[in-house]
C-alpha cells in the first residue's frame, strides 16, 4: 500500500495529465543502444495483436530459458526486449501496443514458469513512480529509473504526505532551495511505504513559498541512501511497522533529478495520486476474490456460525464486491482505451468502504473466536497481506484503507465535482502566498 497522499478536492484541475502508462507519449523514441533484440519484439509504431504477443513471447522464450538463466538477467532481457510492459514506448520496456495486451505478455510468461518481478514488494515504483517517469522525465531519466524498477533491482517509496499536509497535501512544508546544480531539501514525510528498503523516492517539496501553495511545488526524485535521510518506523495499530517517517536534512538532490518543471510539481504529482487510485481501487480479481473471499469460506466452512441477519449480510456484501469488481474491470478498460480519469477516485473509494465492512462482518462471524488476535511482533512487512493473517488483523488493517491513497472525505470532494459536475467547494487559500497561510 502507498503512503496517505492525498489530492485535495478544489486544486487547480487544469492540465492535469491523466496516468502514463495509457498511451505512450507523442514522438517517443527509443534511445541509442536500448532497441530490442531482432526478431523477440514489435517494431517500433507496430499496432500489435493478442496472437503477435503470444508469438513474440514465444520467440523471446525461445533464445531465453527461464530455468536456465538467473532471475535478474532474465528480466533485464525482458525488458529489453519490450515484454516488461507492452504499452510503454520502445527502448523503455515496451512496444507501443495496446494497455490491454499486456495481461497476454504476462499469462505466457506465467505459463513458461519465468521469473517474477514481485509487484507486491514494488508496487509503488510500477503503479506510480514509472507513469510519473514516463510522462514527465526526460529519455536520460527514463534510461536511468524504469529497467531497474521494473525489474525489482531498486525499490521505490513515495514522500507526499507530511505532519501538517496530508489532505491538504499542497500545504506541504518540505523545503527546497537551489545551490548550483544542486536543490538542497530539508523537511520531515510520513506514512511513507516501503521506505526502509527503498533506493529511490518520489518527491514534492515547496520550492517557492512566495506564491499561491498549488503553485510553488517542485517533483524530485531523491536517493534514499545519501546524508541526511534518516527513516523511522511508525507501528500501527496491527502492531507492524509497514510505514516510516522520513526526515530530510539539508537533503542535496541534482536538478538533473527533478521531474517536470521547476513549479510545476502539482501537475506531476496529480499523475502520480491518480495512478496510484487507479492501481489501489482497481486491481483485476476474479469472482468472490478479494477480501469477500475469505468472508464467503468461513460462511461455508462453519455452518456452524450461520444466523439468517448474518446471510443477509453476506448476501449483501457478496453482491456489492462482485459489482464493485465489475465496475473496476470497467475502469481498467477505458485505461486500455486510453480513457483515464478521476473515476479511479470512486473505485478506491468502494474498495476502502467493503474492506472494512466485510472485515467486520467476518470478525462478527467468527463469533468469541473473532476476539482473538494471532501475533502482534513488531516486523516491519514489505507490504500489507490481508490474507495470511486472521480476521483481526484484516479488520484493524483495513481502518487504514480510508486513509491511504486519498481519505474517503477528500474522494467524495473529487467525485462530486469532477464526475458529477456539481459546484466546487469555496476555497479562501487559493490565491493567497503560501507563507502568509495559517499553520
Amino acid at each position: 500500500m502507498a503512503q496517505d497522499a492525498q489530492q485535495e478536492a478544489g486544486e487547480p484541475a487544469a492540465g492535469t495529465a491523466a496516468p502514463a502508462g495509457t498511451a505512450a507519449p507523442a514522438g517517443t523514441a527509443a534511445p541509442a543502444g536500448t532497441a530490442a533484440p531482432a526478431g523477440t519484439a514489435a517494431p517500433a509504431g507496430t499496432a500489435a495483436t493478442a496472437d503477435e504477443i503470444r508469438h513474440w513471447v514465444g520467440q523471446f522464450l525461445a533464445t531465453h530459458d527461464p530455468a536456465a538463466m538467473p532471475p535478474g538477467e532474465f528480466l533485464r532481457a525482458r525488458f529489453d526486449a519490450g515484454l516488461a510492459w507492452v504499452h510503454y514506448p520502445p527502448g523503455f520496456g515496451g512496444m507501443g501496443a495496446p494497455r490491454a495486451l499486456q495481461a497476454v505478455a504476462d499469462a505466457e510468461f506465467a505459463a513458461a514458469g519465468a521469473p517474477s518481478n514481485h509487484p507486491e514488494r514494488i508496487g509503488i515504483g510500477l503503479g506510480m513512480a514509472a507513469p510519473t517517469i514516463l510522462t514527465f522525465g526526460t529519455d536520460e531519466q527514463r534510461t536511468r529509473w524504469l529497467r531497474p524498477l521494473w525489474t525489482g533491482e531498486e525499490v521505490w517509496c513515495q514522500l507526499f504526505s507530511e505532519p501538517g499536509a496530508g489532505s491538504d497535501l499542497a500545504g506541504l512544508a518540505t523545503r527546497a532551495v537551489r545551490d548550483g546544480d544542486d536543490w538542497v531539501v530539508t523537511g520531515q514525510k510520513v506514512w511513507t511505504s516501503q521506505a526502509h528498503r527503498a533506493r529511490w523516492a518520489i518527491m514534492v517539496a515547496r520550492s517557492d513559498p512566495d506564491v499561491a501553495k498549488h503553485r510553488g511545488l517542485t517533483y524530485f526524485a531523491c536517493d534514499m541512501t545519501v546524508p541526511g535521510v534518516e527513516v523511522r518506523p511508525l507501528r500501527q495499530l496491527t502492531g507492524e511497522a509497514e510505514f516510516n517517517e522520513v526526515f530530510l536534512s539539508e537533503v542535496r538532490i541534482p536538478d538533473a533529478h527533478r521531474l517536470g518543471a521547476v513549479g510545476d510539481g502539482w501537475r506531476v504529482a496529480m499523475t502520480t495520486l491518480m495512478s496510484e487510485r487507479v492501481a489501489i481501487g482497481g486491481v483485476a480479481l476474479p469472482r468472490e476474490g478479494g477480501m469477500i473471499a475469505s468472508a464467503a469460506r468461513t460462511w461455508r466452512d462453519r455452518p456452524d456460525l450461520r444466523t439468517p441477519g448474518l446471510h443477509d449480510r453476506l448476501l449483501r456484501l457478496w453482491v456489492e464486491a462482485e459489482v464493485a469488481r465489475l465496475a473496476s474491470e470497467r475502469l481498467r478498460q477505458e485505461l486500455a482505451a486510453g480513457h483515464p480519469g478521476p473515476e479511479g477516485s470512486a473505485a478506491k473509494l468502494v474498495f476502502a468502504r467493503l474492506n472494512q465492512e466485510i472485515s467486520g462482518f467476518e470478525v462478527e462471524l467468527a463469533g468469541q473466536q473473532g476476539l482473538l488476535y494471532d501475533d502482534w511482533t513488531m516486523h516491519r512487512p514489505e507490504s500489507a497481506n490481508f490474507f495470511g493473517r486472521g480476521p483481526g488483523y484484516r479488520y484493524l488493517r483495513a481502518r487504514g484503507n480510508s486513509i491511504e491513497g486519498g481519505t474517503s472525505e477528500v474522494l467524495r470532494n473529487i467525485i462530486a465535482e469532477r464526475v458529477l459536475g456539481l459546484p466546487a467547494e469555496i476555497r479562501m487559500d487559493k490565491d493567497v502566498p503560501w507563507k502568509e497561510l495559517p499553520r
